[in-house]
């Protein structure tokens, strides 16, 4: 009797254990074809933007099957394995909306001859317009040990490789990174994945870019003026370059139109030309001085007057839309300084160089403080119910606005002293002047009791005295927000010049701060990504841009006071849940026994 007792104690024991082992393998079979994860961080860090997810689930977008080649495997140092386990992560998690129509793998660079490599490599690099490799300096076992890595990854699409994605930057020649000092580069890369694959598989699908023209024949900035900001948004967009010369037709084949600093005036032409685009749903951003300022000048003798630009005619027609443009200045004490040599103070804080306050519209929030020399102020009028107006861009509550068409001193910021305030409440939410505003909805045309009469005369042209699709005005009152800096040389044929930008972006830094070796960056780059994006409608990249990622600082001071306490528990009460467990142990075996 006791032996079968036994024998049946041991058939449930191994039952149970190969239940157990089973059950185990069975789980991690599933876990390797279901990825899950959770996120349970407040700001939702790790977790796919809304419009990432919709995107990935849009089936019609992807009129074929993606295949993403990352060239990052084999023997990697710790870091870069990390990193590589974050794109695998994130890619994953693409998969679990997208399906098969997005498919990825990891390709070791090394691997095979030395020819069948140096081909790979050629095919990786080709003339650098695929992925740059790097190369990194490590330690290993002691030694210094140097290797060349591929950070990057091709995307094929149709049957063809169309782009390429640079995780990580390439090594400039002679100069290899250091691995121990690239932690910030790698986190900073890790938490802009999702940017990058979403714009990167955004390029690679799109069968027709939306139209951007860039107007010109009123004094706009030129080409090699706006360079910079065309090779920002030309990989998403169509970039075209349009005169209107009075054609009722120019604008046809347009879906954005960016007027850049106009400086003529418009012939009623030319505006009901643009009136007819907005009201068709066309999209305006408009860039505009509504004074004239020689800061060569101002800097020689220390001040200067400013002028209104003659009558430029489209302030007008924009007032009908409801939106005015003050022609001031928005003078705010959250600014850029000035260096102004030969005087007691080399440096002033100069009120004009404004650094606008975002508000939490997407295009402007949660990116780096937006630099505006000498901008205006915009006014919402004429208001209805069928438009809406929001403010993207304002000043402080630390701000005022100058008279109509002011002297500009630099005088100016040495007359408020050191903690100046330019108006009697600083801290009151009502001193906040809005520098740049958004229009959209219905609008009714400019035209709407007049008509040019050339074209009362045609039969061709017929009329819009209101919108029949909504449309969308973006107003700034700083007209040369998107324009760079530029280099010029003669081209090869000796009839003309090229042109490129200064290496110094514009749109990000400032030369002088440079000089003065001020720290700082711009957030105007990206406020023009984002501005682009969401008035030509495309929002698949717009939230992550602008998502907010908390980065909690330690408090000192608590580190301080319970410094102590946590060391007691992070040491005791391991060893405290080990002696309970022996005890509990203890107890059991000794009552089994006992009987």
């Amino acid at each position: 009797m006791a032996e079968k007792k036994k024998l049946l104690k041991g058939i449930y024991n191994w039952t149970f254990l190969s239940i157990v082992v089973a059950g185990l393998l069975l789980i991690n079979i599933i876990s390797s074809f279901v990825y899950q994860r959770y996120d349970m961080t407040a700001d939702g860090r790790y977790s796919l933007a809304a419009t990432t997810i919709s995107f990935l689930e849009d089936k019609e977008k992807f009129n074929g099957r993606i295949n993403i080649k990352i060239y990052l495997d084999g023997n990697l140092p710790a870091d870069l394995a990390h990193f590589k386990n974050a794109v695998e992560d994130k890619l994953k998690e693409f998969k679990q909306y997208a399906g098969n129509r997005i498919e990825y793998q990891f390709i070791n660079p090394n691997e095979g001859t030395e020819a069948e490599q140096q081909e790979l490599f050629q095919n990786l690099f080709a003339e650098g317009k695929g992925i740059l490799p790097m190369d990194l300096v490590y330690m290993k076992d002691g030694t210094q040990t140097q290797m060349l890595v591929w950070p990057g990854a091709l995307i094929e699409y149709g049957g063809s490789t169309v782009q390429s994605i640079q995780f990580l930057p390439g090594s400039k020649t002679g100069q290899p990174y250091q691995l121990n000092g690239m932690g910030q580069m790698i986190q900073n890369s890790i938490n802009n994945l999702e940017y990058m694959l979403t714009s990167s598989l955004r390029r690679a699908i799109l069968d027709k870019k939306p139209r951007i023209a860039f107007l010109h024949g009123h004094g706009e900035l030129t080409f090699p003026q706006t360079q910079r900001a065309r090779s920002l948004i030309s990989p998403y967009y169509s970039i075209a370059d349009i005169t209107i010369n009075d054609s009722i037709a120019a604008l046809d084949n347009v879906d954005g139109l960016i007027i850049a600093r106009p400086r003529e005036r418009f012939s009623a032409k030319d505006l009901f030309v643009i009136d007819q685009f907005l009201l068709r749903g066309g999209r305006m951003m408009c860039f505009i001085d509504a004074l004239n300022i020689d800061e060569d000048t101002l800097k020689q003798t220390g001040q200067t007057h400013t002028t209104r630009y003659d009558n430029l005619k489209i302030d007008d027609m924009l007032f009908d839309y409801g939106i005015k443009i003050n022609p001031n200045y928005i003078m705010d004490v959250r600014c850029v300084p000035m260096a102004v040599p030969m005087a007691k103070q080399s440096m002033i804080p100069w009120f004009f160089n404004v650094l606008a306050t975002t508000t939490s519209h997407p295009i402007s929030r949660n990116i780096e403080p937006i630099a505006l020399n000498y901008t205006s102020e915009i006014q919402f009028v004429n208001q209805s119910s069928h438009v809406a107006m929001t403010p993207i861009l304002t000043s402080s509550t630390n701000s005022t606005v100058t008279g109509l068409a002011p002297l500009v001193s630099l005088m100016i910021p040495l007359n408020y002293g050191k903690n100046p305030e330019l108006t009697p409440n600083p801290e009151s939410e009502a001193n906040k002047k809005c520098i740049a505003g958004l229009a959209e909805g219905m609008f009714r045309s400019h035209f709407r009791n007049r008509i040019v009469d050339e074209y009362a005369k045609n039969p061709s042209v017929k009329l819009l005295d209101s919108s029949r699709v909504e449309g969308k005005i973006f107003v700034i009152g700083n007209g040369r927000f998107i324009a760079n800096e530029y280099d010029s040389m003669p081209n090869k044929l000796g009839t003309g010049y090229m042109y490129r930008p200064k290496e110094m972006n514009n749109l990000q830094f400032s030369q002088d701060l440079i000089n003065l070796k001020i720290p700082h960056f711009f957030g105007n780059q990206e406020f023009f990504q984002n501005l682009t994006d969401y008035m030509m409608g495309d929002n698949s990249v717009l939230d992550i841009r602008s998502r907010q990622i908390d980065i909690h600082e330690i408090d000192t001071e608590k580190v301080k006071l319970e410094a102590g306490f946590y060391k007691i528990v992070n040491v005791g009460l391991p060893i405290v849940l080990i002696l309970i467990l022996a005890f509990i142990l203890n107890f059991i075996r000794t009552r089994k026994y006992a009987k």
